[in-house]
């Protein structure tokens, strides 16, 4: 067992894959955890699906797609709040829009670079972590220890902020600096995990494993550090099966963390199904009121 663990690690690509798989399991639990206590999932969505665009731009460019991609993903925070603030649409509509409209424009942008150039940028939607280069370890590094750094000096006011937003601005704290900062963040941590997850799979990370952890411990930090234990661990599970299995490694990742998810959902001290007892619970009623309907 412990031969078959270390066999791969005596491989460069592995190495940088263990790398990689660390940093983006700790990075989407700890930023992601934010996003699944503000109910904002959908945010997460949305930029991970607009920073497509920008990876396209940068390759016809020739600039570095990290650089496109965050850009992309800026912008796409920008045109949602711009819509949300000058227009009575609703925030979730607004993301919807924009992410819909950005992620048509860069799969359009991504089928007309492949018509002249033979390259392949799906791994960009699905994830490649086997394929990461020495280069893109030392650019997730350098993005994981920036975002991270932020977290930690502004986690009370973050924290403040999530919890009671009003209560903030009531205090005096600036908050539309701090939503504002934390969609940069939120676009960091997309464009970290790019080759890692995929775009279209990183939403995932950035929510199942703090989901995960909600399940099990009660407090902010708690489940940022336990999340953290969880997508890391996925990330790494995730890579020795694409490795042993042939798998793709974004899927198999994201497989991971979900099969986690619904162990601590089935199981979970306080929220299990199988460990507490529902008397009434949505799905007893909902199929009580069909049986109503069929008499």
């Amino acid at each position: 067992m412990l031969e078959a663990l270390i066999e791969p690690l005596q491989y460069g690509f592995m190495q940088r894959s263990l790398i990689i798989a660390i940093l983006v399991g700790l990075l989407c639990a700890v930023v992601g955890s934010y996003l699944m206590v503000q109910r904002l999932a959908l945010l997460g969505d949305a930029i991970s699906h607009s920073v497509l665009p920008g990876l396209a731009i940068a390759f016809m460019l020739g600039i570095n797609i990290f650089i496109g991609a965050f850009v992309a993903g800026v912008l796409s925070t920008m045109a949602i709040a711009w819509i949300r603030t000058r227009s009575p649409i609703k925030e979730d509509a607004a993301m919807g829009i924009v992410f819909s409209a950005f992620f048509a424009l860069g799969i359009t942008l991504i089928t007309i670079i492949q018509k002249d150039n033979k390259i392949d940028l799906n791994h960009f939607l699905f994830g490649n972590i086997l394929g990461v280069t020495s280069e893109e370890v030392w650019n997730t590094a350098f993005i994981a220890g920036i975002v991270l750094f932020v977290v930690g000096l502004l986690y009370k006011e973050l924290l403040f902020y999530t919890f009671d937003a009003l209560g903030a601005q009531a205090a005096g704290l600036p908050v539309n600096l701090l939503n504002f900062g934390l969609m940069l963040l939120i676009a960091l941590t997309i464009v970290a995990s790019m080759k890692a997850v995929g775009v279209i799979l990183v939403l995932s990370l950035l929510i199942t494993p703090g989901a995960t952890a909600y399940l099990l411990v009660k407090r902010l930090h708690q489940v940022m550090i336990l999340g953290a234990v969880i997508g890391i661990i996925s990330s790494i599970s995730g890579m020795y099966l694409s490795y042993f299995f042939n798998l793709p490694s974004g899927p198999a990742i994201v497989l991971v963390a979900s099969g986690l998810f619904v162990l601590a959902l089935l199981f979970s001290p306080s929220y299990g199904i199988f460990t507490q007892r529902h008397s009434d619970t949505k799905g007893f009623a909902i199929w009580r009121e069909i049986k109503q309907l069929i008499r």
